[in-house]
C-alpha cells in the first residue's frame, strides 16, 4: 500500500504497479470519512491508516457499486458495526444490491463491471446529487454506472471522482479506451453519459483531482477539457463510421 497525502486526507493506493486501486481518507476535525473501499484485503491498511491516527472512522462513501471500490466494505462494517455508516447514491444502491435492472429513461445499454449478487452492506444513507457528508458534496456523475457520484471538497477544491475519470496510462474520461489501462473504460455502462457528467465535473474548476485508479493530478482542469475533446473526437469517428 502507498500513502499519499494531500490538504485534507490521505490517498491509499493497492497493487500500485499492476492494477491501481485508490481510496481516500478525508479527514473532518474530529473523524474521518473513507471514499471507496478498494479491494477486500485492503481493510487493513485502512484501519491501520485510521488506528495510527487517533481519530475513529465515522463514514463510508461509496463513489459507485463496483467489486474494485467496495471490496472491503464488508470487512469494514464488521469491525466498526454501528460506529460508522454507509452512504451511496440512491441508484448505485440498488447495484449494491446486485440489481442491473435499468430505469425506462436510462441508456439501455448492459451495465458492466463486477457487481456483487447481494449488498455486502446495508447502506445507511441514500445519497442525492447535492447532498453533503462532512466536508463533502455529492455530485451526481452517472456513466460508469447509472448512479455514480463524485465528492468535492469545498475547503480545498479536491475533486474525488471515483471512475468518472482515470489517469492511469494517461487522463481519459470513463469509457475513453486506454490500451496500457484499459479497465475502466471496459467496465463503463454508458460513454454518452459518462461524457455529460465529466464536462459537469470539469466546470466545477477542482484544484485537485483524485480518481479510482491512478495518480492524484494538480490543477487538473485542463488536463480534464483535453480528455473530454480526445473522447468527443473518439465518438465522432464512430458516429461517422456509422454513417458510411
Amino acid at each position: 500500500m502507498n500513502v499519499t497525502r494531500y490538504a485534507s486526507g490521505l490517498q491509499l493506493s493497492f497493487m500500485p504497479r499492476l492494477f491501481p486501486v485508490n481510496c481516500y481518507l478525508v479527514e473532518e476535525a474530529e473523524d474521518w470519512t473513507l471514499v471507496d473501499c478498494a479491494l477486500p484485503y485492503s481493510a487493513g491498511g485502512i484501519m491501520k491508516q485510521v488506528r495510527q491516527s487517533g481519530k475513529p472512522l465515522r463514514r463510508i462513501v461509496l463513489t459507485h457499486a463496483h467489486d474494485d471500490h467496495i471490496g472491503a466494505l464488508a470487512a469494514l462494517v464488521r469491525e466498526l458495526g454501528d460506529s460508522v455508516k454507509v452512504y451511496i447514491s440512491r441508484r448505485d444502491a440498488r447495484l449494491l444490491a446486485g440489481d442491473r435492472t435499468l430505469d425506462l429513461h436510462e441508456a439501455q445499454t448492459m451495465i458492466r463491471g463486477g457487481v456483487p449478487k447481494k449488498a455486502p452492506a446495508v447502506p445507511d444513507v441514500l445519497l442525492e446529487d447535492g447532498d453533503w457528508v462532512g466536508s463533502l458534496r455529492a455530485v451526481a456523475a452517472p456513466g460508469h454506472t447509472p448512479g455514480s457520484m463524485a465528492f468535492l471538497d469545498t475547503r480545498c477544491g479536491t475533486l474525488l471522482a471515483g471512475d468518472a475519470f482515470q489517469t492511469r496510462a494517461g487522463i481519459a474520461v470513463s469509457g475513453s479506451l486506454k490500451l496500457l489501462f484499459p479497465f475502466p473504460a471496459m467496465a463503463t455502462w454508458d460513454v454518452s453519459t459518462a461524457l455529460v457528467s465529466a464536462r459537469r465535473l470539469t466546470e466545477l474548476k477542482p484544484e485537485l483531482l483524485g480518481v479510482g485508479h491512478g495518480r492524484m493530478l494538480q490543477e487538473p482542469v485542463k488536463a480534464m477539457q483535453l480528455a473530454i475533446r480526445e473522447l468527443e473526437e473518439k465518438l465522432m469517428r464512430r458516429a461517422s463510421q456509422v454513417r458510411s
